[in-house]
């Protein structure tokens, strides 16, 4: 079996659709405005309206509320949120729908602890103080790895081409996740670099 694949931080229909005919499963779009790739939720929706129906769009929101983010969720028909910031978990208890929560390792522990949260999966992340993703830092994946033995999860932080293949070897997620790593500039996604993430990504079976 072969890892899934989510493309994020995408800007633009051009790229969406370039990321669907490579073979993403999921589409990540940011809706945080302090990101290089946010967009407003009503470019999203102008973006989804012109891909084919039934996409995986995932909305990615850092510290937004629970009302707006199930209002976008429902105006666009995500086909997940993922909460990527220092939400409490008893404001996405009863979310209705499907819930992805990223996690990053501090001081040896996993922020947010993952059962306080009541997510479909989870995107394991890099630390850095003060930022929400995005930053093309490399996870440590020996510890990924560990987590991943225990939840369902998603491998982000500091993902290639050059180095899908071996983070999927090391850490055996259910999917990877990346933005900076296929990007021609930020917000701009390199078609060769998607073909080739999407490709090496694929080679490894787990």
């Amino acid at each position: 079996m072969s890892v899934e694949v989510k493309i994020c931080g995408l800007t633009n229909r051009d790229d969406a659709q370039a990321a669907l005919d490579l073979g993403a499963d999921y589409l990540g779009f940011v809706l945080y405005s302090r990101s290089p790739r946010g967009i407003s939720s009503n470019k999203l929706s102008v973006i989804i309206d012109a891909l084919p129906s039934g996409i995986k769009s995932v909305g990615v929101f850092v510290n937004e509320s629970r009302a707006k983010v199930e209002k976008i969720a429902s105006d666009c028909g995500l086909y997940a949120v993922q909460i990527h910031g220092d939400e409490p978990a008893g404001d996405f208890a009863d979310f209705p729908c499907r819930v992805w929560r990223a996690v990053k390792h501090v001081s040896g522990l996993w922020k947010p602890l993952p059962e306080t949260w009541n997510a479909e999966r989870y995107v394991v992340d890099s630390s850095i103080a003060g930022l929400y993703g995005g930053t093309g830092v490399i996870a440590d994946w020996k510890v990924s790895a560990g987590f991943v033995k225990e939840h369902p999860a998603m491998l982000s932080g500091g993902l290639t081409p050059e180095n899908v293949a071996d983070a999927i070897r090391a850490t055996r997620p259910l999917g990877v996740d990346v933005a900076s790593g296929v990007e021609a500039a930020p917000g701009k996604k390199d078609a060769g670099k998607l073909r080739e993430f999407i490709q090496n990504a694929r080679t490894v079976k787990i």
